[in-house]
């Protein structure tokens, strides 16, 4: 009966649950690791992808939930319910997507293993010349570094680290009189490889680093009895926010190093655990987590499938996965450019990231380092490849005396401790770092160069969706901009006078900003749309983000669809929006694409009545970006650019290789090619696009 008016009460709410549909886009996610068309260590990577997406999904939303939980708050739901009935359907459903993940690990993916030249065994598997090498391992380096952590009357109860693999061993001793149970902890090194690999003629045999433990375990347990061995995992809360304060002298770096400590010790909220578990173990564990079994998610295979990235990674298989193609060059910027800062003074370039790389942008800040012309760097940055060249050409241009401002974003998630070193290195060299502003995560994503070129100044721009990471540059889908127009160029000096001090400026011509008005241009960018369907006028939106979770906007969609305006979203995750409800939103439509690349270019398109605005942009509509965060959105003026992203929206559109249709109850299906259709495949068109045709698509 509870199901039941649950159930109801998600159907009638107007709005889809912000986690269940999460939980809906990692079951895209998985649908990838089953798609039989896929190379088999493409399927592989999908799946370790499903479990770090997971692992994030309970440190931080299910953390999240907790800290209502815990701490008697109250939090309604997008679909209505409160704390606790929510948290009943939520771990309902991860339970079903963790069920349907090893389903296919184990009955889709592992029966191909030997097939493709390895295979995961239990050390009882192996040839004795194996376990001999196994053994030989196990002595040498796995047991100096292993600890008995023992739980009784004597000593207190360890802290187990957040999502490392631990034995719960349980133990009877035989020499007393009354026989007494005792809990020992064996935490798995965690700096030692997952797989004990042993290479064979015709394949490599991977021996999870658990099972050799398991194998030998007695040598940790001399003259007692052991009566259980249960493999388990921990995820804390890892959902904190930073106190809101006005105190421009705080010392934010200190209090997020403060905040990353109880990390490792913040409350469970996930416990996976063998099958069959030693009861006296798991009521141990239960009481002193307060989980129930709502908490505990019975695992039968592999543990942790992160742990897939070594086979993936392995340099004999490393090759095989998808390979990607050459980048080509952007439509806006022809192959015989010598001096991009010449070429810039007269022509805006636009990037679409992959398919054109990031190293324009990379060389030009590298340039701009050695160059006894530039003056000065300004840059945000919110996160960065490892070795990162941004970083190294910053240092260069403070080492040869430019001014460097750089603003290192330290509450970035689970790089906050990357970021607090990388800007400390910055510091010394003499750079102006400034490590966030107050409670707002700065998010948006700009650079601006500093020339002086004979009698003037020229400022070379650079706007973008995506991070300065060359890394995941080259896996994200991402839009950016250089440029010198002095449009851009003022709009993005007041934004850094603004960041960096106590500038007000009256009014940006180019950038759309939050925390302050970002969700109030929006909303009126939706209503002059509504306005004209109205008034019979050409009108129709359509958007490409990663996320829709605002309620404010999804209500502004609402109502344009109801004036009669066409809405085209194109949202890779989180949507929060009903499509195609009777009487709220049939003329909006919901596609998310998921494929190759991770979708993570932000474009706006409004018609309005034939003249189109088109933005792009570090923002999704989202609460946190438009009131916890520093974003920006910018205006694609030049005609010839704009043409170029609305071709972008519209081969996403086209897209019927990677997309997966919103239905109306939240539910995804695929979409596929009709028998006569064209096949058309957003990860593969934009490497060869032309300039003509990029500038003769028109959306509605």
């Amino acid at each position: 009966m509870l199901i039941n008016k649950i159930s109801d009460q998600i159907k009638k709410s107007k709005y889809i649950s912000r986690d269940l549909s999460w939980l809906r886009f990692n079951y895209r996610v998985l649908d990838q690791a089953r798609d039989t068309s896929k190379n088999f260590f493409d399927r592989l990577k999908f799946m370790a992808i499903t479990s770090s997406n997971l692992d994030e999904f309970f440190m931080i939303r299910v953390g999240s939930l907790y800290n209502y939980i815990d701490y008697g708050k109250e939090r309604l739901d997008y679909s209505g319910l409160r704390e606790l009935p929510f948290r009943k359907k939520l771990l309902d459903y991860a339970h079903r997507f963790v069920n349907d993940q090893y389903l296919t690990y184990s009955s889709e993916l592992k029966p191909l293993f030997c097939k493709h030249g390895f295979d995961i065994q239990k050390v009882e598997e192996l040839s004795e010349v194996d376990q001999k090498k196994v053994d030989s391992y196990f002595r040498n380096t796995i047991f100096p570094l292993l600890t008995p952590m023992v739980y009784d009357n004597y000593h207190g109860f360890p802290l187990l680290m957040n999502q490392l693999l631990t034995f719960g061993v349980v133990t009877r001793t035989t020499d007393e009189v009354k026989a007494q149970d005792r809990l020992t902890f064996v935490q798995i090194p965690q700096n030692l490889a997952r797989f004990y690999e042993i290479n064979h003629k015709d394949k490599i045999i991977f021996v999870p680093i658990e099972e050799i433990i398991r194998w030998k375990i007695k040598k940790l347990f001399r003259n007692v009895e052991i009566t259980s061995v249960d493999l388990f995992r921990i995820t804390r809360n890892g959902d904190f926010t930073l106190e809101e304060s006005d105190d421009l002298e705080a010392d934010f770096v200190k209090e997020i190093k403060s905040k990353l400590r109880t990390r490792k010790k913040g409350r469970v909220v996930r416990l996976e655990l063998e099958r069959n578990p030693s009861p006296f173990m798991l009521n141990i564990l239960k009481e002193r987590w307060a989980i129930d079994n709502a908490n505990i998610f019975a695992i039968s295979s592999l543990m942790d499938l992160r742990s897939l990235w070594q086979i993936i990674n392995h340099r004999q298989f490393k090759d095989k996965g998808f390979k990607q193609p050459a980048s080509v060059l952007p439509l806006s910027m022809p192959s015989d450019v010598v001096d991009l800062f010449s070429y810039l003074k007269e022509h805006d370039v636009l990037l679409h990231h992959p398919y054109n790389s990031m190293e324009p942008v990379v060389s030009l800040l590298e340039r701009a380092a050695e160059d006894p012309s530039v003056l000065g760097i300004k840059q945000t940055i919110y996160r960065l490849a490892d070795q990162s060249r941004v970083t190294a050409a910053l240092l260069k241009a403070a080492e040869n005396g430019k001014h460097v401002s750089v603003l290192f974003e330290v509450k970035a998630r689970f790089d906050e401790e990357r970021n607090i070193k990388e800007g400390e290195r910055l510091e010394k060299a003499g750079c102006f770092v400034i490590y966030g502003i107050s409670k707002y995560k700065t998010h948006t994503k700009m650079m601006m160069i500093i020339r002086k070129e004979g009698e003037k100044v020229t400022r070379y721009v650079h706007l973008g969706s995506g991070n300065y990471n060359e890394s995941t540059a080259r896996l994200y889908t991402d839009v950016s901009l250089l440029t010198t127009n002095e449009v851009y160029a003022h709009d993005v000096s007041e934004f850094f006078n603004v960041i960096t001090g106590h500038s007000r400026p009256n009014e940006y011509k180019h950038l759309l900003t939050s925390p302050v008005a970002l969700r109030l241009q929006l909303i009126e960018l939706i209503r002059n749309e509504a306005r004209n369907a109205k008034k019979g006028l050409k009108s129709g939106i359509v958007i490409k983000i990663n996320s829709l979770e605002d309620r404010e906007i999804i209500d502004e969609f609402y109502k344009a669809s109801k004036a009669g305006v066409q809405i085209k979203l194109i949202v890779r995750g989180i949507c929060c929006l009903r499509p195609g409800r009777v009487d709220l939103s049939e003329n909006i439509t919901v596609k998310s694409i998921v494929g190759e690349y991770l979708e993570h270019t932000r474009l706006y398109y409004f018609h309005n009545n034939g003249d189109p605005k088109v933005y792009s942009g570090s923002a999704d509509c989202m609460v946190r970006s438009f009131d916890r965060r520093v974003e920006a959105l910018f205006l694609i003026a030049n005609e010839e650019l704009k043409r170029e992203a609305i071709n972008i929206l519209h081969f996403n559109e086209l897209d019927n290789q990677n997309s997966y249709i919103m239905r109306e109850d939240g539910t995804y299906i695929k979409k596929k090619a009709a028998a006569n259709e064209e096949i058309i495949d957003a990860h593969k068109v934009f490497y060869n696009r032309t300039y003509v045709e990029a500038n003769v698509v028109e959306l509605v």
